[in-house]
């Protein structure tokens, strides 16, 4: 049998400090999610401000396309770092231990984007743009951290949902994030005297400065709940190789007495893992995993953080036009749009994960979800240079499709490539190879958001209008996620109803699982193999 503690995780029934891991873990994500939604509307405040005296009308109170983009794949890139950062020292120096490092970076760096040097429109932006880069390295940090908690900490039966609510609260970080600026938007414009369309008064400086620092606060909430927070027994008792340790930290968290987990006997010195992170052996055992969790973040990624190609189309129908309304009012806008797709698509998809990927399963669930997102992008984008760019067809039909990809990256890939390799992993490795993937997603990211927009943006060839560009995009990432469905079908494992022990493939060269008796006497002479980590997890009487 397993080890005692490690089998009472996997059998706890849901108690209340399963939903307090929930919030504690999730509020990085809920930070994640306000920082990067908050965004739109604020740059709008700022182009207001800052580019009010560009001499060319039309690009009036626009920020540039290139400062837009480094913006976004400035905080991009300290997330691709914070992944890797973050999720090695997981696995190096313990889950606990750099918990809190991740979060007190991210409420710090959001204190910083708000008070960003200066008045002076270069100067701004720079500091901006180093806040957010550290913003960013903190929110890449969480990503690995939490779902690696999150999964260690759950039960083998509801585990897929627990982790997916921890990433819901991305959901209802755009929700507050939207909710937060209307409310800021609302109150300057009202303390101004609602404002002119053409004059932006100077205490404008102040309103998006007052949204960010705002982020700070969830996450503050929660860094002393952090702390308190133990060790994962998983962590403790087979990366530092101490059980009873492990059984008196869980002793404190679940319904279960000491006496009940504790092992029977003191276990024997433990070898050392007998191969190292990216190995022969490490690929061969993982390689394939590791590929399939990385690809399919990958490609979701590029998609995703892709929409807001589209998004224009939208906004140019149900957000106010920036020469009809102020500053406040057009952030405002900006802001109500999120918040409608947050409510009527995004946060749907989250719980529609968090109910199901117990009874579905992660696999089905991911090409599920990619499908759906390519049919709709396939039905905006086949017709988009005939049919959707006109702004009178801009009704519930494009409403319907636009939401449905929103929907099905949520209740399908984004989600699931979140889970997965917190599953599939052996301890020592679950945190690195959770941030593998999650970097190279964040690659995706970077290239769906910066290159795909700065490309579209720079389409200037004669005979070849934007919409038509328009239409080759967004066929390209129906292609992609085709592609995401073929990873997934062809290299993905599914994880369901397992325990992590189960899911880790840690099988020796003659293709049977090791064994461990459960204890030694101390005198016994009979030679035995030293045991590993997976003959702890697989202990046997």
């Amino acid at each position: 049998m397993a080890l005692k503690v490690l089998s009472a995780l996997d059998a706890a029934k849901t108690q209340f400090y399963h939903f307090k891991a929930i919030i504690i873990a999730g509020m990085g994500l809920f930070t994640d999610a306000y920082d990067l939604f908050c965004v739109p509307p604020i740059m709008k405040l700022i182009g207001r401000i800052y580019y009010e005296d560009v001499a060319d009308d039309s690009d009036k109170y626009e920020i540039p396309a290139a400062v837009n983009s480094a913006m976004i794949g400035i905080a991009l890139l300290g997330t691709v770092i914070g992944k890797l950062t973050f999720g090695y020292l997981g696995d190096r120096v313990g889950r606990r231990r750099v918990y809190g490092i991740s979060l007190m970076l991210m409420v710090f760096s959001s204190i910083g984007c708000g008070f960003s040097f200066c008045r002076k429109r270069t100067c701004v932006l720079t500091s901006l743009g180093f806040f957010r880069f550290l913003l960013g390295v903190g929110i890449g940090g969480d990503y690995p951290l939490s779902a690696t908690i999150m999964s260690e900490f759950a039960n083998k039966k509801t585990r897929g949902s627990f982790i997916a609510a921890v990433f819901s609260m991305q959901g209802f970080g755009i929700l507050v994030s939207s909710t937060v600026t209307m409310v800021v938007c609302k109150i300057f414009d009202h303390a101004s005297k609602h404002v002119r369309v053409d004059k932006t008064p100077e205490v404008a400086d102040l309103a998006w400065r007052i949204i960010l620092v705002l982020g700070a606060v969830p996450a503050g909430m929660t860094w002393y709940w952090r702390m308190m927070m133990p060790e994962t027994a998983r962590y403790t008792a087979l990366v530092e190789r101490n059980v009873q340790q492990a059984a008196k930290d869980m002793e404190k968290v679940l319904d279960v007495s000491l006496a009940q987990i504790a092992e029977d006997c003191e276990l024997p010195p433990i070898n050392p893992p007998r191969y190292p992170l990216f190995s022969k052996q490490f690929f061969r055992r993982h390689g394939r995993d590791l590929f399939a969790c990385a690809a399919s973040w990958f490609l979701v990624d590029i998609v995703f953080y892709s929409s807001n190609l589209f998004q224009y189309q939208i906004s140019n129908k149900y957000v106010p036009d920036k020469k009809t309304v102020n500053a406040y009012m057009e952030a405002y806008g900006i802001a109500r749009h999120q918040a409608i797709i947050a409510i009527c698509s995004t946060i749907p998809g989250y719980w529609a994960t968090v109910f199901f990927i117990d009874r579905i399963g992660r696999v089905r669930i991911q090409i599920m979800g990619f499908f759906f997102m390519a049919v709709g992008l396939f039905a905006i984008g086949v017709p988009y240079y005939s049919y959707w760019d006109k702004d009178y067809k801009v009704g519930f039909g494009f409403m319907f499709l636009y939401g449905l990809t929103f929907f099905f990256s949520n209740f399908g890939p984004n989600t699931t490539t979140f889970i997965v390799p917190a599953e599939l992993f052996p301890a020592r490795f679950r945190s690195t190879c959770h941030g593998i993937s999650g970097a190279t997603g964040k690659v995706g990211a970077i290239i769906g958001s910066v290159g795909f927009m700065w490309s579209y943006h720079n389409i200037k060839e004669e005979g070849f209008p934007r919409a038509l560009g328009m239409t080759r995009t967004l066929e390209i990432l129906g292609v992609v996620c085709l592609v995401g469905i073929g990873v997934t079908f062809f290299f993905s494992r599914e994880t369901m109803g397992r325990s992590l022990e189960e899911n880790e493939n840690e099988i020796d060269d003659a293709g049977s699982e090791f064994c461990f008796l459960g204890c030694f006497k101390a005198n016994d002479q009979r030679t035995h193999s030293l045991p590993s980590e997976v003959e702890i997890a697989s202990a046997s009487a």
